[in-house]
């Protein structure tokens, strides 16, 4: 009897289920199509264009760095007098990081790798590994991870958290 009983709550609980939203495949090639317009804007320095792809220049903006990471900042300092470094990090904004990439002249580029999308249309989350690299010589690497939402002007990024590796200084010329 209770075998019964588990069968039919199973099977009057199955449109539940079939009631679940399918994930749109136009909206995973949106947040894709948001993904490649980001990489693009730091490669081409063009703020308005990177800017456009947040909700607000408010956007939460946090990095982390690795122990490994934060012990050598705190071995790499010149001066004892200086703050320690934060393992968290949030000063920027979309704004302010493209500014600092404005104000030098290299050339930089984010590249991502295992990027996995999620999303019920409304909402949406990219989570991928990245690594950036100054001139070609990749300074930071982690695991990155955006929250998105379907705003009337299409996907907008609502959160930007990253994790945080990298090289302390580019290798000397020989």
């Amino acid at each position: 009897m209770k075998r019964g009983l588990l069968v039919l709550a199973l099977l009057a609980s199955s449109p539940v289920f079939a009631a679940t939203p399918a994930k749109s495949n136009a909206d995973q090639e949106q947040i894709k199509t948001i993904v490649e317009s980001f990489r693009t804007a730091i490669v081409n320095k063009d703020k308005p264009r990177f800017l456009t792809l947040f909700f607000n220049d408010k956007t939460p903006w946090i990095g982390v760095t690795s122990d490994k990471g934060l012990q050598l900042l705190k071995s790499k300092k010149k001066d004892a007098s200086q703050p320690d470094p934060d393992k968290i990090f949030s000063s920027d904004t979309p704004s302010l990081f493209m500014d600092g990439l404005l104000s030098e002249s290299h050339h930089f580029e984010e590249k991502f790798s295992n990027v996995r999308i999620d999303t019920d249309g409304n909402v949406g989350v990219v989570y991928f590994d990245y690594s950036f690299s100054v001139e070609n010589y990749k300074v930071n690497w982690g695991k990155e991870s955006w929250h998105l939402v379907h705003t009337p002007d299409g996907w907008k990024i609502s959160s930007v958290i990253w994790s945080m590796d990298f090289n302390p200084e580019p290798p000397k010329a020989k």
